[in-house]
């Protein structure tokens, strides 16, 4: 079973058993053939529609499709998805991120957040030279800068904590 949800709006539930697709408890009946790359032909009450795969990101499960020239934002969360949110495990937790630590030894190049600053996953908050190399560090996930612990120009330790995130 999928719970898809579209344009963050409109949520359905989809099951799929021996070849029968029902959509909210309810037989869904449609004809749909995959063409190339993404592009697929569908066939609803009398009614064709186009419809493409834009970009899709798998780890998350959220895709944009194009039907008809309309572009539609796609989420979706399997069983195991379901399950966990159930739990009160959900995808918030797991993009926030606690603390940088220095992947090599290095010296601090420069910092580029401030104690306050908003981060989110693949930002980068400093640059860390090692090897006569500049190696952007890049938050992992979602945060806030609760404190940085070291200065411009500090020399680190490999796994030493470069900043601190709430």
């Amino acid at each position: 079973m999928l719970k898809v949800i579209i344009n963050e709006q409109q949520a359905f539930e989809v099951e799929t058993k021996n070849e029968t697709t029902t959509l909210n408890g309810q037989p869904f009946a449609w004809d749909l053939v995959a063409l190339d790359n993404g592009h697929f032909h569908i066939i609803k009450d009398d009614r064709s529609f186009n419809a493409e795969v834009v970009e899709a990101n798998h780890a998350d499960k959220s895709f944009k499709v194009k039907v008809n020239e309309t572009i539609y934002n796609v989420a979706a969360k399997d069983r195991f998805d379901l399950l966990l949110e159930q739990m009160g495990i959900n995808s918030s937790t797991k993009n926030k991120v606690n603390n940088l630590k220095a992947p090599m030894p290095g010296l601090i190049w420069d910092i580029k957040v401030q104690v306050g600053d908003v981060v989110k996953a693949g930002d980068v908050v400093l640059v860390l030279v090692a090897m006569k190399m500049e190696n952007a560090l890049k938050s992992s996930g979602d945060g806030v800068v609760k404190s940085i612990k070291v200065n411009q120009g500090d020399s680190v330790d490999k796994n030493q904590v470069l900043i601190e995130f709430e």
